[in-house]
C-alpha cells in the first residue's frame, strides 16, 4: 500500500491540487464555472475535490457514506463550513432527496466513484432529479481493464500493490491470490464486479438520456503527478480511436455530460 493511501490529509491536499489544475479547467473548456454555482460531489471522501470548487467561488455540498471521512472533511474545511460555503451529508445518495441538499445543482462531480457503484444506470437516472436545467455532471474514472483498474494498489502486499492486470484473472483465481496474501478479498472483488469500461459508460450515458458534452482520455492519469511524480499525458489518438483496446492502455478518462 502506498503512503498516500494511509495519509488522509495528504490525499485530501493531492485531490485539491489535481482538481484545480485539471478537473476545473476541463469543465471550463465547455462551460464557465461562476461564483455562486452550486456543486454536489457524490462520494466526496474528505472533500479534497470539492474544496477546489469552493475555492473557485462555488457553494459545495458533499455526500459520503463513510462517516469517518466526513469527520475529516468537517475538520479540514471547518472555515468553509462556518462561512456557509460548503456542507456535508453522511448518507447513501439513493436515500438522499434534493430537499435535504438545499435544492438542485449546476454541477455534479463523481471523481473515482462510478467504478464503485453497483447499478450505474440507476445512479445516472437518479441524478436527473438533482440537476438544474442545463446542469452538467463530471466523471473521472479508470477504465476497468487498465493496468490497475482493480485498485490493487491498495493491497498491503508490496508485490500485489504494484502488479498490473492480474485483477483481470477469473474471479475464483483472483480471489485465491488475494486470500493467500491476506488481502481484503471482499473489497477488491466488489470493485471487480462494478468496474466499468469506456464503452459501457458511453452506452449507459445514452440510455439514461444524457449527451456527452466533452471527453478526454489519458495515457498517464493527471493524479499520478502527485502520487508518483509522473507527468500526465493525454492518450494517443490512434489508441483513443480503437474501442475496447483503449481500455487496457488508458489509465483515466474525464467526461462531462448534460441532460
Amino acid at each position: 500500500m502506498f503512503e498516500f493511501h494511509t495519509d488522509s490529509k495528504k490525499y485530501f491536499e493531492m485531490q485539491t491540487a489535481n482538481a484545480l489544475e485539471y478537473v476545473l479547467p476541463f469543465i471550463e473548456e465547455k462551460i464557465p464555472i461562476k461564483n455562486g454555482m452550486r456543486v454536489l460531489e457524490i462520494g466526496c471522501g474528505e472533500g479534497g475535490v470539492l474544496k477546489a470548487f469552493v475555492d473557485h467561488g462555488c457553494i459545495g455540498v458533499g455526500v459520503e457514506f463513510d462517516k469517518i471521512r466526513i469527520e475529516n472533511a468537517s475538520l479540514w474545511m471547518a472555515d468553509e463550513i462556518d462561512g456557509g460555503k460548503v456542507s456535508f451529508v453522511s448518507k447513501d445518495i439513493y436515500q438522499t432527496e434534493a430537499e435535504e441538499l438545499d435544492g438542485k445543482f449546476d454541477i455534479i462531480i463523481l471523481k473515482d466513484v462510478i467504478e464503485h457503484i453497483h447499478d450505474q444506470a440507476k445512479l445516472l437516472q437518479r441524478m436527473h432529479q438533482l440537476l438544474v436545467p442545463k446542469g452538467v455532471i463530471f466523471f473521472g474514472f479508470p477504465p476497468w481493464q487498465m493496468p490497475f483498474g482493480g485498485h490493487q494498489q491498495i493491497c498491503k502486499n508490496k508485490w500485489l500493490s504494484r502488479m498490473p492486470y492480474y485483477h483481470l484473472l477469473p474471479k475464483r483465481l483472483y480471489a485465491y491470490v488475494l486470500k493467500r496474501k491476506n488481502e481484503n478479498v471482499d473489497e477488491l472483488l466488489e470493485i471487480k464486479e462494478t468496474g466499468i469500461s469506456i464503452e459501457r459508460f458511453e452506452r449507459i450515458t445514452k440510455q439514461t438520456s444524457y449527451r456527452i458534452l466533452h471527453k478526454r482520455h489519458f495515457l498517464i492519469n493527471p493524479i499520478y503527478k502527485w502520487k508518483f511524480n509522473i507527468k500526465p499525458r493525454r492518450q494517443f489518438a490512434i489508441i483513443r480511436a480503437v474501442p475496447y483496446l483503449r481500455n487496457f492502455l488508458t489509465t483515466c478518462v474525464y467526461y462531462l455530460i448534460e441532460q
